[in-house]
């Protein structure tokens, strides 16, 4: 560590130790905390993200972070990543007055409840007016960062995905409509060639349970360093690089579904799990960006989860576990199931060639709410109407509408884009390893070593000392590419479907 360092070091220890303790009470709130701690439990939250808040924006911080900024040529590689990072961090909340900060902080500890009761409930209105709070905070911290003709939404976006703002989302989500909107027509006039019918048996829960936390542990998750547990939401938490949580939902009556959370969220985790050492607990040591996060999952998931060459040693112990529902189903019947398209109501549930759909709608429905007044009860019927629109169903219930995903009760307006860039990306990656190793052999040997240690050398372990599109360009010598990810479905459902 350089001497400059040193003066700020134990500011980021205080501040790494508060986090964790909340980044544990949110996890447990999520999984396994009874549901009338919730609203008590946020009172302490509150308090520990007000200390966060302030032990990291004061006088004194500001004053180190100036004199490193002024010296930063004499700070280590790490030490400048970790610099940029506070240097954008510290701009952000130091404008945020400390007592919003702490009321948002205690609303979002309760606002995860309160969605989950209005799901179950099936009531739109009994989340709105928690809805309406969120958005009102989340425009106002923004408003305090503005700059001239900056858009809110994109100050939002930034948070999540700094190489993408509306105008490069707009042109992306455009050409994925223009090319993949005609075949997602195609898949869709022979949707029942495929006989998935076998999915919706009964599948005992605890059996689901054994085989997910077996799928898991094939794919690369460590049970020395990692939990899995069951939450309304599927998702995935880290305290650092040995403590990193995954969570699944199990429906009896849908064996897909814990199945490709399980990996899905495996992939986020073994991501943060190949994080180096030395950047782990400091502010770089995390996945780099909500795209760059969701292209590991999906590439886990999707690319891999869902070929027939990572089923081809695996599906023998699916068969074992439930004989009964799919002794008669074989592989490549399994195969075409799990990669069967048809437009869906529900986004984690949708399937690769649908998927982007889903996010275009949420897409649009943020930029509109993020940067014009809203009537919040005028939102499950614009939902309902882009949902005609786009993929030609409308959602008979709030529960499988504007009520189905977590994200807008923490306040994770600009999140959900990331997930087709994610998409994008994974595609992007998988043609340059294909080019470079022997990907399709290595899963057919039930051998993804190979494929995890290349991950790691090029991208797991840096941490976010670097952005989404200097990896790309570090990898194959160019930043995002969208023609991959056009190539990827076009290839993979003209198989499919025999077009």
């Amino acid at each position: 560590m350089s001497k400059l360092f040193e003066e700020l070091q134990p500011i980021l220890d205080k501040d790494m130790a508060l986090n964790t303790a909340l980044t544990l009470l949110d996890w447990d709130n999520k999984t396994l905390a009874p549901e009338k701690s919730i609203e008590y439990t946020a009172k302490v939250m509150g308090i520990l993200s007000d200390e966060a808040f302030r032990s990291f924006v004061n006088p004194e911080v500001r004053a180190i972070l100036a004199k490193l900024e002024e010296h930063k040529e004499e700070l280590e590689d790490n030490e400048k990543a970790i610099l940029k990072k506070l240097l954008k961090d510290y701009e952000k909340m130091e404008k945020i007055p400390p007592e919003e900060n702490r009321e948002f902080s205690e609303l979002e500890a309760v606002a995860g409840g309160i969605w989950a009761k209005a799901k179950n409930n099936d009531n739109f209105a009994e989340f709105a007016p928690t809805l309406e709070k969120v958005i009102h905070f989340q425009k106002k911290f923004a408003g305090y960062r503005k700059k001239g003709d900056e858009k809110i939404y994109d100050i939002v976006l930034s948070d999540y995905e700094e190489c993408f703002n509306t105008e490069m989302l707009d042109a992306f989500f455009n050409k994925v409509k223009e090319e993949i909107v005609p075949l997602i027509k195609e898949v869709s006039a022979r949707r029942d060639q495929i006989d998935k019918s076998y999915n919706a048996l009964s599948y005992d829960v605890k059996k689901q349970e054994e085989f997910g936390k077996y799928i898991a542990e094939y794919v690369g998750f460590d049970f020395k360093k990692g939990v899995l547990a069951a939450s309304e939401h599927p998702f995935t938490t880290n305290l650092h690089n040995h403590d990193v949580r995954i969570t699944t939902h199990y429906y009896e009556n849908d064996l897909e579904s814990s199945i490709f959370s399980v990996i899905h969220e495996a992939g986020h985790a073994i991501y943060e799990m190949q994080v180096a050492d030395e950047l782990t607990q400091t502010p770089v040591g995390a996945g780099t960006s909500m795209g760059m996060h969701e292209s590991q999952s999906r590439f886990f998931e999707n690319v891999i989860g869902r070929s027939e060459e990572f089923w081809t040693p695996l599906y023998p112990k699916l068969q074992e576990t439930f004989k009964e529902q799919l002794a008669d189903i074989s592989l490549e019947q399994f195969i075409a199931g799990i990669n069967k398209s048809v437009p869906s109501l529900i986004r984690t549930e949708a399937d690769e060639l649908t998927y982007t759909l889903h996010i275009i709608i949420r897409y649009e429905m943020e930029k509109m709410f993020m940067e014009n007044e809203i009537d919040i009860m005028k939102l499950p019927e614009l939902w309902n109407q882009k949902y005609e629109e786009y993929l030609g169903i409308t959602p008979p219930s709030d529960k499988d509408g504007i009520l189905q995903d977590v994200h807008w009760s923490l306040g994770a307006f600009g999140y959900f884009p990331s997930y087709a860039l994610g998409s994008a990306v994974a595609a992007q990656i998988y043609y340059h390893i294909k080019s470079i190793m022997p990907f399709e052999e290595y899963l057919k040997e039930g051998n993804l070593a190979p494929i995890r240690e290349y991950l790691k050398e090029h991208i797991h372990r840096f941490g976010m000392t670097k952005n989404t599109n200097e990896f790309l360009m570090e990898m194959m010598g160019e930043e995002l590419n969208a023609d991959y990810y056009v190539r990827y479905l076009k290839e993979k459902y003209t198989k499919v479907y025999g077009l």
